[in-house]
C-alpha cells in the first residue's frame, strides 16, 4: 500500500509508528469493516439455525466461531487505516484518552452505525429474506444489562491492556478470543457494541434484537466503557511506547 505522507497520521495509541490514512479513508474502512462484522454475526446466526435446527447450543457455537474469525480478520485488514475500531465504545474511549479528535469521534461513530445497519440489510439477502425485518427476540432483564457492562468492560481491557503494554500486534487476535468466549460466559452472548447493537434490530434471526431491547443494552454498554476507562487508567497509567 502506498500513499502521500500528506495523507498519513500517527496512531498515538500504539506507540509503535503504525500509520493510518486521512479521515475520509479511516471512514470507509470503519463503515465497511462493521458492515461485514454485522454479516458475519447475522448470516453465520442464520446458517446456523438451518444447519442445526434443533440444538441452540450448537447454534450459538457456530454464530460465536464465525464472528471470532471475521473479527479477527477484520481488525487485521483494517487496524492500519482506521485502528479497526468498529464499535463507537472502542472509538469514545480513545477519545477520553486523547487518541481521536471530538469531531472524529462523531464521525467514526455515525459510520459504524451507518455500516453495521448496511450490513444487517445485505445479511438478509443473502438468505433470501426481507431486507429489513425488525427483530421481535426480546433481550430485557438486568442479568442481560449486567452481561453487557461485564463483555464491555473486558473487552475494552483486553484492548488496552494489550496496546498500553507494547504488544498492540496481538489485539486481533485478543479481541477475537475475549468475543467468542463471552458470548459463551455472559447471558447477553457479549453484544459488547452499540452499532451492532442496533444493526441487530434489523433482522428478526438467531442474531437480532427487538428495538425496545436496544436502549438498556446501550446504557450498559456506555456504563462499562466508564468502567472499563477508570480501570485502565488505574492498571496501567504508564503506557509502553
Amino acid at each position: 500500500m502506498t500513499a502521500d505522507r500528506d495523507d498519513l497520521t500517527l496512531l498515538p495509541e500504539t506507540g509503535t509508528g503504525t500509520l493510518r490514512l486521512d479521515l475520509p479513508r479511516r471512514l470507509v474502512a470503519e463503515a465497511l469493516g462493521t458492515a461485514l462484522l454485522v454479516m458475519a454475526v447475522i448470516g453465520s446466526g442464520i446458517m446456523a439455525t438451518q444447519l442445526s435446527p434443533d440444538d441452540v447450543g450448537l447454534q450459538l457455537l457456530e454464530n460465536a466461531f464465525a464472528t471470532m474469525g471475521a473479527l479477527i480478520g477484520l481488525i487485521l485488514v483494517f487496524g492500519t487505516v482506521s485502528g479497526a475500531h468498529f464499535n463507537p465504545v472502542v472509538s469514545v474511549i480513545d477519545r477520553l484518552f486523547g487518541s481521536l479528535s471530538t469531531g472524529d469521534t462523531v464521525a467514526y461513530v455515525v459510520a459504524q452505525v451507518v455500516g453495521g445497519c448496511a450490513g444487517a440489510v445485505l445479511a438478509n439477502l443473502m438468505f433470501e429474506l426481507p431486507a429489513v425485518e425488525l427483530s421481535t427476540k426480546d433481550r430485557s432483564s438486568p442479568a442481560l444489562w449486567l452481561s453487557e457492562v461485564v463483555a464491555t468492560v473486558g473487552l475494552l481491557l483486553v484492548i488496552h491492556g494489550c496496546v498500553r503494554t507494547g504488544r498492540a500486534s496481538v489485539v486481533p487476535f485478543a479481541v477475537g478470543l475475549w468475543i467468542g468466549g463471552a458470548y459463551w460466559f455472559t447471558s447477553s452472548t457479549s453484544f459488547a457494541n452499540p452499532a451492532v447493537t442496533i444493526a441487530r434490530t434489523l433482522s428478526d434471526s438467531f442474531a437480532g434484537i427487538a428495538p425496545s431491547s436496544v436502549p438498556p443494552f446501550v446504557l450498559a454498554q456506555v456504563v462499562g466503557m466508564f468502567i472499563a476507562w477508570g480501570l485502565i487508567r488505574y492498571l496501567f497509567p504508564h503506557p509502553v511506547e
